[in-house]
């Protein structure tokens, strides 16, 4: 079996991974507040963690690994944006979870097993702040129910920062009624018409922290091997998840391995609404197929800093504007079951070395632009597919990946065969001028053709 080793934010150093039990591997990633359209940044950790989870079910098998990312759809920014536009919180969520799973779906995310919504554990939760109250690390103040930061010796344990410098900079709501100002709420009191439910400290709903304790603690226990997002939830979020956790259950892990991803910037800088350098996955997706940005993403470490740059977008373009040019001179090809390139299973067992699978992919396609028999075709055809799998690329059609137009507007597929068909009437009655200008009007809509023996094929620029 293959040696996994990753990045254990807990102890700060590279691992090797030994699963609690090879027979059901586990994994929790923090998913989206489904309040608004899905930005840049919500894309990078569910890329990230679907190529980590492909890797795992490699190593251990489709059945022996269980994958759960959970919704957030109670949050005081779902509370602001019904009060905003007077729609439902129902209709909110309803309506931007959609958009997360659809666009998820473009990016080739699969599902996890389980996608928790918090509103469907609030009974657990009620459990893990009554476990807390009983054994004196929470207490209740003005309606509140908050953890005492106080009452964990091993606070900052994650990461592994002192009080003073977890505090600095840190968004920290200040209230009078805290013992300590890092003291964090596990239950706030509701309002007449806002969410809330009935629990012993009155009408209220769940602090953002308890959700992800209470649903990961159902879905995979209380101890667990891995736990993922990204490097912004460290703090507070995830220290705070240890926290009560660890408190609730004293006997329990919690998360063993801890795997952040790095922050993303745009042009260098943080992307931020105040920048102006702020896009939606949809804005991204206008410009450029998806898989195109999930190739992009795959190009830096999962560990390091991701810069987004719209020529880094198009240079992943061409990047895959290659690959399916070689599947789409060899179409006629049959496919045989093939494992993936040891190589590249150990690249990505090397903690996530995204960038050294993909010159393996590289070396594939290579090989097959270069294959000079039929056997030769079908082996390299086949190694591409079978590593490109592991990395989520290359699922699509070759002449759905050219003729498709995602992100790229314009004409639609039959109004370009029609223009094809005008030119090549043109050309049979030599009327040259004419074949030409249609040729470098459909080059400005970005359509390029490509004349052969056979016929004129086309693809989007």
């Amino acid at each position: 079996m293959v040696d996994i080793y990753l990045h254990n934010t807990l102890h700060r150093r590279k691992e090797k991974f030994t699963p609690i039990d090879a027979a059901n591997v586990r994994m929790y990633v923090c998913g989206p507040t489904v309040y608004d359209k899905a930005h840049l940044g919500n894309a990078r950790p569910p890329i990230v963690f679907d190529v980590l989870n492909r890797l795992l079910r490699h190593v251990y098998g489709k059945e022996h690994v269980t994958y759960v990312s959970n919704i957030t759809d109670v949050d005081d920014k779902i509370l602001k944006k019904h009060q905003d536009t007077g729609r439902s919180i129902r209709e909110i969520t309803e309506q931007t979870y959609q958009w997360y799973i659809d666009d998820m779906a473009k990016l080739n995310v699969q599902s996890p097993d389980f996608r928790p919504r918090a509103t469907e554990y609030i009974a657990e939760m009620i459990e893990l702040v009554k476990l807390l109250v009983e054994n004196g690390h929470a207490y209740e103040a003005e309606g509140h129910v908050l953890f005492s930061v106080d009452s964990m010796p091993g606070y900052g344990y994650l990461s592994g920062r002192s009080m003073k410098e977890m505090l600095a900079g840190a968004r920290i709501e200040v209230a009078d009624y805290k013992k300590n100002p890092a003291d964090f709420v596990l239950w706030k009191p509701s309002e007449a018409g806002q969410p809330g439910w009935e629990s012993p400290w009155g009408y209220g709903r769940p602090g953002w922290h308890l959700e992800c304790s209470a649903m990961s603690s159902r879905l995979l226990g209380n101890t667990f091997d891995i736990h993922g997002g990204g490097t912004d939830l460290i703090f507070p979020h995830h220290e705070n998840e240890c926290a009560q956790s660890l408190c609730a259950h004293p006997d329990s892990q919690f998360a063993r391995y801890w795997v952040h991803n790095g922050m993303l910037m745009v042009d260098g800088v943080k992307m931020s609404k105040s920048l102006g350098n702020f896009y939606t996955l949809e804005e991204v997706l206008a410009k450029a197929p998806a898989e195109a940005l999930r190739l992009l993403f795959l190009s830096t470490h999962y560990h390091q800093p991701f810069n987004f740059t719209y020529e880094g977008l198009n240079s992943a373009k061409q990047t895959l504007d290659k690959f399916y040019n070689a599947l789409r001179q060899n179409l006629h090809v049959a496919v045989e079951e093939t494992a993936p390139d040891e190589r590249l299973v150990g690249a990505l067992a090397d903690d996530l070395n995204t960038p050294l699978a993909m010159s393996y992919l590289h070396e594939d396609v290579n090989n097959l632009n270069k294959a000079g028999t039929e056997t030769d075709r079908v082996k390299y055809k086949s190694q591409l597919l079978a590593d490109a799998y592991l990395l989520g690329l290359l699922w699509q059609d070759p002449e759905s990946w050219f003729k498709g137009g995602e992100g790229a507007g314009g004409l639609d597929e039959a109004a370009i065969e029609a223009e094809i068909t005008a030119r090549a009437e043109a050309k049979k009655a030599k009327n040259y001028a004419l074949a030409d200008e249609i040729r470098n009007r459909l080059k400005e809509q970005g359509i390029i053709l490509e004349d052969s023996p056979s016929g004129t094929t086309w693809k989007r620029a």
